[in-house]
């Protein structure tokens, strides 16, 4: 490719004149070599069940990518995408991809973007945030999160002496870390426990942690569809006082339901959200709720849709003045993917973390403090490998090169 070709290329929304980026890079700028791995990250404690499902283990399981080029620039990020549609990247000009006007990456990844845009952002030596942003937007400096881990830990055999205790250890566990928000399970009744007995461990639980945690902390509840209308409206009456910061999938979504939900809220005076969304596949499934206004907070999965799909999610929800919490369950890279949006769009509401940690990524600038996560300004999404413990404890699903 020529440089006039390949600056142009690149052009959509670069505001540095473009000798401060590219007088390093080649004039055949290309991709060279993809590497897939799986990137197995363990979590601080043994996720429990939820209403659904059984117990979630202490392990997840990242599918990443590493993409290199012949200007020594390096591209990784969790993708999903198939080796042959990874193998359609070889030779090619990651900018060929990049459309800067829309912050849109096209291509054969699908929804598996985040290596582009970190080989892109670091050509252009801007965090991912600003090329996701519109334009002159800088967004908020720290970005809010909760921590999604308050599960069914009282049906643990190993904390059956002391069941309720576990969820104070859990609300002290991850205020030590920084978290001010929390969202715990609830739904023990859909499967794991007689209904009624599970409603009422349920309210126990809830209980429990708002006593421990106090009245400044935020706490939301999944029901992982557990519930159904009826009963989130007891559980509703009967904690008048609580001050629920959401609820999240109380019941299969329909927009009948969801709008009687949210008018019995405001009938009783409270502020609490109504957040959903996180099982569908397909972006259109939104479009009825976000015209009746019949969710608050929309949670398509970030892995699943990606950038792409979360920033167009997004902007159907804006003018309704509806915001966006990607659902992230089972994913460390995808916490970072989420910071970055948060930083880049104005109607976001909060980054879920699950409390996964691997010493072979290293993510330096990303520190949660009460309640908020800053988002380094280093160039794509400022993530490295421990090449060490990459070559140690790290297993290669293919490797492709020119």
């Amino acid at each position: 490719m020529r440089r006039r070709e390949f600056l142009k290329a690149a052009a959509g929304t670069v505001l540095l004149p473009s000798w401060a980026w590219a007088k390093e890079i080649p004039r055949d700028f290309k991709i060279t070599r993809v590497v897939g791995f799986d990137l197995v990250s363990e979590r601080s404690k043994l996720a429990g069940k939820n209403s659904r499902r059984d117990v979630h283990g202490r392990r997840a399981t990242d599918r990443m990518v590493r993409l290199f080029t012949n200007a020594g620039l390096e591209g990784i990020g969790n993708c999903r995408a198939s080796q042959e549609a990874l193998s359609q990247l070889l030779g090619k000009n990651p900018f060929d991809f990049y459309n800067g006007a829309d912050r849109r990456m096209a291509g054969p990844l699908g929804a598996g973007t985040m290596p582009l845009w970190d080989l892109v952002g670091k050509v252009l030596k801007k965090p991912v945030y600003e090329l996701l942003a519109p334009p002159l937007y800088k967004g908020r400096g720290r970005v809010p999160v909760y921590d999604g881990s308050i599960y069914f830990s009282d049906l643990l055999p190993q904390y059956k002496h002391k069941p309720l205790d576990r969820f104070k250890e859990e609300i002290d566990m991850g205020m030590a870390v920084g978290h001010r928000a929390f969202k715990v399970k609830i739904g023990r009744g859909a499967k794991w426990m007689p209904p009624k007995e599970g409603y009422a461990r349920d309210v126990e639980v809830l209980r429990t942690i708002r006593r421990h945690a106090g009245p400044d902390i935020l706490i939301g509840v999944d029901a992982n569809n557990g519930y159904d209308l009826p009963k989130t409206k007891r559980l509703l009456v009967e904690l008048p006082d609580y001050n629920f910061a959401f609820l999240e999938e109380m019941f299969p979504e329909e927009v009948d339901k969801c709008l009687e939900l949210k008018r019995f809220i405001s009938r009783h005076g409270w502020k609490t959200l109504v957040a959903d969304g996180e099982t569908q596949r397909q972006l259109d499934a939104y479009k009825p709720f976000i015209e009746a206004r019949a969710i608050d907070i929309f949670q398509g999965d970030m892995n699943r849709f990606g950038f792409e799909g979360i920033l167009t999610e997004a902007s159907w929800c804006k003018p309704q003045g509806l915001r966006v919490a990607p659902h992230n369950w089972g994913s460390l890279v995808g916490y970072y993917m989420q910071l970055h949006v948060g930083r880049a769009i104005t109607n976001f509401y909060r980054a879920e973390r699950d409390p996964l940690s691997n010493p072979v990524l290293i993510a330096d600038g990303y520190e949660l403090r009460d309640g908020y996560s800053s988002v380094p300004d280093a160039p794509g999404f400022g993530l490295k490998l421990n090449e060490d413990k990459f070559a140690a404890a790290v297993r290669i699903n293919f490797d492709l090169s020119v």
